[in-house]
């Protein structure tokens, strides 16, 4: 689609043109980008099993901590880079797409709940089950349509309206941005100049201690610390990616400040609830020039695309389907939760559960901590269900 991008635009001056070109460039470069990050998240997440419902599961179950330690490996690596990226000046923080002046915490914490349950009753969340679809699985394939179409009417549709009249409406306003340096420095009455320190200070203290207590706490596995160290490092790419190669200036038609391919003209990175809607608006609209590709778009075909090469690589790729009509079931009702929930609480295991709670945002601490319990709850759900079955 963006190949039609410029082909009704009027004619302008040599200069104006070229401009146009080099916007065109680094379009296609910043998707071309974004593909190989996505690719590379999905096969990094198969090879070493990275799973934020699988280390709920495990650590609730089993009691073993070793997939959660993972995933606060991932967290922490991508706090800390992200407070670099701010440090450099190569992200500002105010441009990104969780920016605000006021927390919808009950949105996070109602949206994660919905998003929590339902992923366990999907057998995964979003990325999970664009990583099982590389790999072979119908039944993602399902999951994958509906959960879009519920991020997609929960954007613009029927429980978009409903969202925004109930949790939407009920906000904790603030004097400036919702980030937890920036609320620190306001409640502590420190001069605007020693913000940056507090930024880079806080980032590096809280991924610091993840990472510390990912690395020392109990059984090791050097491949799960070494997926999450991965895990996180791509984050941070794709933070980079939007926020400093994908910067323009001014826009040569609009003349506006803008991050190029990025669905809000903000700065992005990844995420599986809304960019799920998008990709299926850019399916079902391929051939409307108003539909063009965004990093959205792209990290999730990326994802797939990463996930089958290394199932096909690795021998592992299966045709998997649904073992009955309960099994069905189950997963058309946990896609729609994650749906609703994901766009909810502004993001899933991965949007909020690493790149928003990377940026420190007062909203993505409600979220995930609500995304967590509503696994549990599921999975002592999905226990009992066993129990009474087998009785």
């Amino acid at each position: 689609s963006y190949l039609f991008y410029f082909s009704n635009a009027p004619a302008r001056s040599l200069e104006s043109r070229m401009a146009s070109a080099d916007f065109h460039a680094l379009v296609t470069s910043t998707l071309a980008i974004a593909f190989a990050i996505s690719a590379l998240f999905g096969a990094v997440a198969r090879h070493t099993h990275f799973c934020t419902m699988g280390a709920i599961s495990d650590a609730v179950a089993l009691g073993d901590w070793l997939r959660m330690r993972q995933w606060a490996m991932a967290v922490g690596v991508a706090m800390c880079g992200f407070a670099v990226l701010v440090a450099m000046g190569w992200v500002d923080p105010a441009q990104t797409l969780y920016a605000s002046t006021s927390v919808l915490w009950l949105s996070a914490l109602v949206g994660g709940a919905l998003f929590g349950f339902g992923m366990v009753i999907a057998s995964g969340c979003g990325s999970k089950n664009l990583i099982r679809l590389g790999g072979g699985s119908l039944k993602s394939l399902v999951v994958f349509v509906v959960m879009g179409l519920a991020a997609f009417a929960t954007l613009k549709g029927i429980t978009a309206v409903l969202r925004v009249l109930t949790v939407d409406a009920v906000q904790w306003p603030l004097q400036g941005q919702a980030f937890l340096p920036d609320a620190l420095a306001r409640w502590s009455g420190l001069p605007v100049h020693a913000l940056p320190t507090l930024r880079l200070g806080t980032g590096l203290l809280l991924g610091g201690l993840l990472i510390a207590w990912a690395v020392a706490g109990g059984r090791r596995d050097a491949r799960s610390l070494l997926g999450g160290t991965g895990i996180g490092a791509l984050v941070v790419a794709a933070w980079w990616l939007s926020g400093h190669w994908a910067e323009v200036q001014e826009h040569p038609q609009t003349l506006e400040h803008m991050y190029a391919a990025t669905y809000t003209g903000r700065i992005e990175a990844l995420s599986f609830a809304a960019p799920l809607a998008h990709t299926l608006d850019w399916l079902l609209f391929f051939s409307d020039r108003n539909k063009v590709l965004t990093v959205g778009v792209v990290s999730v075909l990326g994802v797939i695309a990463g996930a089958a090469a290394h199932a096909l690589y690795t021998r592992e790729f299966r045709w998997q389907g649904f073992a009955n009509t309960d099994d069905l079931a189950h997963h058309l009702t946990g896609a729609a939760l994650m749906g609703v929930g994901g766009v909810t609480a502004m993001g899933c295991t991965i949007g909020q559960g690493l790149s928003a709670i990377s940026t420190l945002h007062l909203a993505s601490f409600p979220a995930v901590l609500a995304i967590i319990v509503g696994a549990v709850v599921a999975l002592r759900y999905q226990n009992r269900r066993i129990e009474r079955s087998v009785s």
